[in-house]
């Protein structure tokens, strides 16, 4: 993809009234999306239930309840009981957490540190309900986050696509879409974030094509976060 033309779209940030950025967590702060694939993988197959990666990448952003029920209509035309839920979710949970330790996206705490340099609130809007990863955002960052300033799978009922998880950040931050940018990498993330009035970067940090971010109305494509980290470099007010 040709990613020059992002320099004429980013400066758009200068002319807004920027109060935050809203971060997703897997795929844009930790690189935990090749297990969280690999897990709901083996959690399917468990069940005799066809899946794959690029599936998993696909819905990445919706809660567990509404990733396993899309996928038994896909493939066995039905929803899944609370039972199968349950299980389903237990083994991929457990399955994760004995997968290496997920390391942070490259770059991305440059982009971090940028960002509170400027003066922004930072919040995190996920759909992960992965305790592993929530409960160590601040070892891993520290001085970024803080609970109150956090949307996750438990605070939520419908999750990504829908603009839920979003209009939650937005309501608990007392702020308005035009003074808030997300920072995303997932197509459904994207398209909640769209939803809810926000202006949308996504970076590509995983294996979908750019176009599956593009179609979903990302205003913004970036190949890694490095790339993100210098045009917003030259486009945040300090």
């Amino acid at each position: 993809m040709d990613y020059s033309g992002n320099r004429d779209k980013i400066s758009i940030l200068s002319s807004l009234d920027l109060k935050a950025f809203f971060f997703d967590m897997d795929g844009v702060l930790f690189d935990s999306m090749p297990n969280h694939a690999k897990a709901w993988v083996y959690a399917f197959e468990q069940q005799g239930v066809k899946f794959d990666e690029y599936g998993a990448y696909m819905r990445e952003g919706m809660t567990g309840v509404g990733t396993i029920n899309e996928v038994f209509q896909l493939r066995l035309g039905r929803n899944a009981t609370e039972e199968e839920c349950k299980k389903i979710y237990k083994t991929k949970s457990d399955c994760f957490d004995r997968l290496s330790s997920a390391k942070i996206i490259p770059h991305v705490t440059d982009v971090l540190q940028l960002v509170k340099d400027a003066g922004l609130e930072i919040f995190i809007v996920t759909g992960s309900g992965q305790l592993s990863l929530i409960d160590t955002l601040n070892d891993h960052f520290p001085g970024f986050f803080q609970r109150e300033k956090m949307v996750t799978a438990f605070d939520v009922k419908k999750g990504k696509p829908d603009p839920e998880p979003y209009l939650m950040a937005l309501q608990k931050g007392n702020l308005k879409p035009d003074q808030v940018v997300v920072v995303e990498n997932a197509p459904l993330g994207v398209r909640s974030a769209i939803a809810a009035g926000i202006f949308t970067i996504a970076v590509n940090t995983g294996i979908l094509k750019d176009k599956e971010l593009i179609d979903n109305g990302a205003d913004l494509v970036y190949k890694d976060m490095r790339s993100l980290y210098e045009e917003l470099l030259n486009n945040l007010r300090f």
